[in-house]
């Protein structure tokens, strides 16, 4: 019989980052926890410890981990990869702007995804996902209205969220971290609905941004945000 040739410690490293990769985005580890250290970890993956130690480079690297020196390495809070865009807390926004910050669900439910939706996430059509609406307020005023569709399968436990308490917004980028997204920016004119909600006229130019983000386990969500024409140098993206 002949025996397997080991992987080189590159590989090694690499097949490790996933695998704490998977802990993190499956909340095995949370944002905060302290995870083991290099030597219990080199104990459970049967590698030196120099190996995990490029393992837990590579994701501190990508902004999944914080490593301090005597402190230990913990899941980092907020977690995205660094070489990705850092998307904003809209809350943060309206607070930094000097408004107190209120938020309104409009509609929250689960539905089959349509066309347009499922090719942005890269889903079949029909995907049962959990379809969100809500408008952020800065001093009663609306900021900015988001269209949100959620992959439960990407998200473990979000149905169990009550998003009149936290935005969807602040929870995804508190507790779903991503590794890739995708944005892109449009002008449309306002429709009945973006018009009622927003509290402009039918017709005024609105400011859309569309964002789509994945993890390891497939498309978290995608968002349709329109801004308030008041404000759309302050939202930023």
């Amino acid at each position: 019989m002949t025996e397997r040739p080991a992987l080189p410690a590159a590989a090694k490293a690499v097949s490790i980052a996933t695998e704490v990769r998977r802990r993190i985005v499956e909340k095995e580890w949370r944002q905060g926890d302290r995870i083991p250290d290099e030597a219990e970890l080199a104990v459970e993956f049967g590698v030196a410890r120099a190996t995990v130690n490029k393992a837990l480079q590579l994701l501190a690297e990508e902004g999944l981990l914080d490593r301090r020196r005597r402190a230990g390495t913990r899941v980092a809070i907020n977690p995205v990869r660094k070489a990705t865009l850092s998307i904003p807390i809209v809350r943060e926004q309206v607070e930094g702007a000097g408004m107190t910050y209120s938020h309104r669900v409009v509609a929250q439910r689960r539905s089959p995804v349509p066309e347009a939706i499922a090719a942005r996430l890269r889903l079949p059509e029909g995907t049962p996902l959990i379809h969100l609406r809500e408008v952020h307020y800065g001093d009663r005023k609306p900021f900015q209205l988001e269209d949100r569709w959620i992959n439960p399968v990407a998200v473990p436990g979000i149905e169990e969220v009550d998003f009149h308490h936290l935005n969807a917004n602040e929870w995804l980028v508190r507790n779903a971290p991503y590794f890739r997204a995708e944005l892109d920016f449009s002008a449309c004119n306002a429709d009945g609905r973006d018009a009622r909600l927003l509290e402009i006229r039918q017709g005024q130019a609105l400011l859309i941004l569309n964002r789509t983000t994945w993890n390891d386990l497939g498309a978290i969500t995608t968002v349709r945000l329109a801004f308030h024409p008041g404000y759309v140098l302050m939202a930023g993206i």
